[in-house]
């Protein structure tokens, strides 16, 4: 396999930057949440008008998804942009910072949808040779929304062979792309756990049933149950974040409510886990003569890669980058991402692009979620150029196995 021109693909993406990093920054002005982004959907839609796609807008949600099709037939390769933002403040002080109070673009969103749009350039002006069609995914909802199951759900995923995706990290050095087969990055799902006692006056404890010891008693079990009776070789992370109760400092409450995450890397992990805290949860608070109940509110599955299209991806990485630009991520990341619902129905990968603030560290910048983080737009070169590598060379092969020329 030899990734087509590689230093035309580079040439050609440094040269729509400039359009590229200036999306990007009219979209990261005015960030959209959850489904519905009727005016980044409209900046998509401008950016790509003349590109000679067939575009088909959502029914449900603010999607695009847009077709690219070669002048020979063949496969669909589908390439994913997830398009919204987060409900956070944004302290960056960058001229071009979010004009919308409580919403950011904290996650590389916008970098995501204007280097989708810049690949969709670079491989309309090869349309001639692409053996097959473009299938370009751009997404609302992946901050919580199950955007992409709402879109799979409306046909995006039809005929498609195989999918990629690119995440930007600030905590990767700019312009290398990283990636490895089976789980790359965690699911995660929703804890919700009350404890119920008996309230009473702070001064007569023994005349109540304080269910607050009992509810920190819980959370120190959670972290017992993850080191104690979970394979450290399937991990999971238990975390809780919110501990709810009480209205003044002289009334023992009644309930305690708890609230937090569970992410895991397998099925079986997850499925282990929850069992297990159901039993933890009723029994300390049985022991202590209290009710607790747990709800889990199931959200994104583990983003699995398929082994091959991993692979596939890091070979096209190295040969359009060198091979020193592009590496196999030794484990996966514990946050979670929608794209894992497309993995499931179709081979494909995910890979994250460095876009590390120059100047900066990796380890110490600011990352993803993060209410002042950056990121390199130089390096929205790289995914450009390598959003349209992936379908060139997939189109090319018509597999993403071994494809050794």
């Amino acid at each position: 396999m030899t990734v087509a021109a590689p230093e035309e693909l580079l040439a050609d993406a440094a040269r729509v930057l400039p359009d590229v990093v200036d999306l990007r920054r009219r979209i990261h002005r005015a960030p959209e949440l959850g489904l519905e982004l009727p005016g980044t959907q409209a900046h998509v839609l401008e950016a790509i008008d003349g590109l000679g796609l067939d575009v088909r807008t959502g029914d449900t949600v603010t999607s695009v998804v847009a077709d690219l099709a070669g002048d020979r037939g063949g496969p669909i390769v589908l390439l994913r942009a997830d398009m919204d933002a987060l409900p956070m403040p944004e302290d960056t002080g960058l001229e071009f910072a979010s004009e919308i109070d409580g919403a950011m673009h904290a996650c590389g969103h916008d970098a995501h949808t204007a280097m989708l749009v810049g690949a969709a350039r670079l491989l309309a002006d090869r349309r001639a040779s692409l053996p097959g069609t473009v299938r370009l995914m751009f997404q609302p909802g992946e901050e919580g929304f199950h955007g992409a199951r709402h879109m799979i759900e409306e046909g995006a995923l039809t005929d498609v062979s195989a999918a990629f995706a690119l995440h930007v990290s600030p905590n990767l050095p700019s312009g290398t792309v990283w990636t490895k087969g089976g789980p790359l990055m965690a699911s995660a799902d929703e804890l919700y756990i009350t404890v119920t006692g008996k309230g009473g006056h702070a001064s007569t404890p023994y005349l109540a049933n304080d269910p607050m010891p009992v509810a920190a008693e819980i959370v120190q079990a959670l972290q017992v149950l993850v080191t104690r009776r979970i394979n450290t070789f399937d991990p999971v992370v238990i975390t809780i974040t919110q501990m709810k109760a009480g209205t003044t400092n002289n009334v023992i409450p009644e309930t305690v409510e708890l609230v937090g995450t569970l992410r895991g890397v397998s099925e079986a992990g997850r499925k282990q886990a929850t069992e297990s805290m159901n039993r933890l949860v009723e029994g300390i608070a049985s022991a202590h003569d209290m009710r607790a109940e747990l709800y889990v509110k199931r959200g994104y599955p583990v983003t699995n890669n398929d082994d091959e299209s991993a692979s596939f991806a890091l070979r096209v990485a190295r040969e359009l980058l060198g091979s020193d630009a592009a590496g196999r991520m030794p484990t996966p990341v514990m946050g979670a991402e929608d794209f894992s619902y497309v993995l499931q129905q179709t081979p494909g990968a995910m890979s994250f692009l460095g876009v590390c603030p120059p100047g900066e560290n990796p380890a110490r910048a600011h990352a993803c979620h993060s209410n002042r983080m950056m990121l390199d737009e130089d390096a929205l070169r790289v995914g450009t150029a390598l959003y349209a590598a992936l379908a060139i060379e997939f189109l090319a092969h018509g597999t993403a196995g071994d494809t050794t020329r």
